[in-house]
């Protein structure tokens, strides 16, 4: 299966710092994204019941479960664009929560920024108990263009040197798509023993999927305020 994002450059230096201890223990985890996305180049998207977590954010969750594994639940919110009548949800928050771990996990997606590309976002950030590192995802900021993809880290040792670049080669498109297929290729010739984009791994990521939409169709916990505590 072709879930790519976990290939990209940037990830996989991220994953091998964070593997090396450079920031310590994972203790936040954050994917943001505020563009404005050109949905008439996906024409396919218009008319489905379900956008933006089955066919953009689903790349975001797998990727937090190549770091972190399944969550033990799921909460979302996701919505459409009200003057947007021909596609879908375009705007999610999703928490994935791991028990007993004093982790965050968040996931907040905006494809309806059409306010200019000043304040445009598109990062995934790793924080930890030494330090963090930041990636910006370039290709998402003003599609298909593209921005400057970077990487970036902080560690509370050296807090006065701020946030120091990290060098990588290559970006998302199409480095990542490289990287997926030659994970295939190794787990053919046996070279590896396991394949991180088998279809059983895969459906790990699509049931996290199922929940965040369970979730948003559950809409919460009903507020409850007692008559005394409105006296109060």
């Amino acid at each position: 299966m072709n879930t790519q994002l976990r290939f990209a450059p940037y990830v996989a230096e991220a994953r091998r710092l964070i593997a090396d201890g450079a920031i310590g223990e994972l203790i936040d985890l954050e994917i943001r994204v505020s563009v404005d996305t050109p949905w008439h180049l996906f024409p396919h998207v218009f008319g489905l019941e379900r956008l933006e977590i089955n066919m953009h954010s689903v790349h975001y969750v797998d990727l937090i479960r190549s770091f972190l594994g399944d969550p033990d639940s799921v909460s979302a919110v996701t919505t459409r664009h009200p003057m947007k009548t021909d596609v879908a949800n375009t705007r999610t928050l999703i928490l994935m929560r791991y028990r007993d771990r004093p982790i965050r996990v968040t996931v907040s997606t905006n494809h309806d920024h059409a306010y200019g590309p000043e304040h445009e976002e598109s990062f995934i950030k790793w924080e930890g108990t030494k330090g963090a590192i930041r990636a910006q995802m370039g290709l998402l900021l003003d599609y298909p263009v593209g921005g400057p993809d970077g990487l970036e880290v902080a560690l509370l040792a050296e807090k006065e040197r701020g946030w120091v670049p990290v060098p990588f080669e290559g970006s998302w498109f199409p480095d990542a798509f490289i990287g997926s297929m030659g994970a295939v290729q190794r787990f053919v010739e046996g070279s590896v023993q396991s394949l991180p984009t088998a279809v059983d791994d895969v459906l790990h990521t699509m049931a996290v999927v199922e929940a965040a939409y369970e979730s948003e169709e559950r809409e919460g916990v009903a507020l409850r305020v007692s008559e005394a505590a409105l006296r109060a």
